[in-house]
């Protein structure tokens, strides 16, 4: 019952309470990323929802875009800037999130939406994660964030969906909530963002060179189609 009729209601109220109360700080955030960023405050990217639909999620930016002399973005790590480290390290840059949940893309808990890119590297057991909104937080986070490996991620998603409850979604709010405070699992091990899954499959011998090609070709085609129809 909670799953299937309660729990979109409360995300739709306690996201809009939530973006009411904190709006003098989004504001604040607008206004100070605009000047940090040099220009757009926001990044907005195209993600998986519930069974599969893409939606755009939209955050505050943490790295800028500067290129190389051929024109070519720098790694991330060069474009992490000192603003953007403070606000992952505080999760300030998921705010935004809040005006997806209350359009009905994400809910306040559940797995976390990942990439396209990572989506077509997934098996379909994996990719059961879809079957529910994904998150602005979820299971695996409150249970260390980035701070684990793809697999352990993704059997604490199918965990999750398993058995939705109120008082399950209220402790990984909870739990969640204290791993912010404490700073703890924000990113892999001496990485200023974590490794997509594709690369992580790559570098571990899983797949092949080829393979890898054709998944991230496969991805880029459902972004174009979903650019098309947009």
């Amino acid at each position: 019952m909670y799953a299937k009729y309660f729990k979109r209601v409360l995300d739709f109220i306690l996201s809009l309470c939530a973006l009411i109360i904190l709006s003098p700080l989004l504001i604040v955030l607008t206004i100070v990323g605009a000047v940090a960023m040099s220009g757009n405050p926001f990044f907005v990217q195209e993600r998986p929802g519930k069974d599969e639909k893409i939606f755009k999620l939209i955050k505050f930016r943490t790295m800028n875009n500067k290129k190389d002399k051929n024109g070519k973005l720098l790694p991330d790590e060069k474009r992490l800037t000192g603003y953007g480290k403070m606000l992952r390290s505080t999760s300030l840059d998921e705010l935004p999130e809040l005006f997806n949940i209350l359009i009905g893309d994400m809910s306040i808990v559940g797995p976390r939406p990942l990439l396209v890119r990572d989506m077509v590297f997934m098996t379909l057991e994996q990719r059961k994660r879809h079957s529910v909104r994904q998150g602005l937080t979820g299971l695996a986070q409150c249970s260390g964030r980035n701070a684990m490996s793809w697999e352990t991620k993704f059997n604490y998603d199918l965990k999750y969906i398993k058995k939705i409850t109120f008082l399950g979604d209220l402790r990984i709010i909870f739990k969640t909530v204290k791993k912010v405070f404490n700073q703890e699992g924000i990113t892999e091990d001496g990485m200023a963002t974590a490794a997509d899954l594709g690369d992580y499959l790559l570098y571990d011998g899983r797949i092949s060179q080829e393979e890898y090609n054709k998944k991230q070709e496969e991805a880029l085609l459902l972004l174009q189609n979903t650019s098309s129809r947009g």
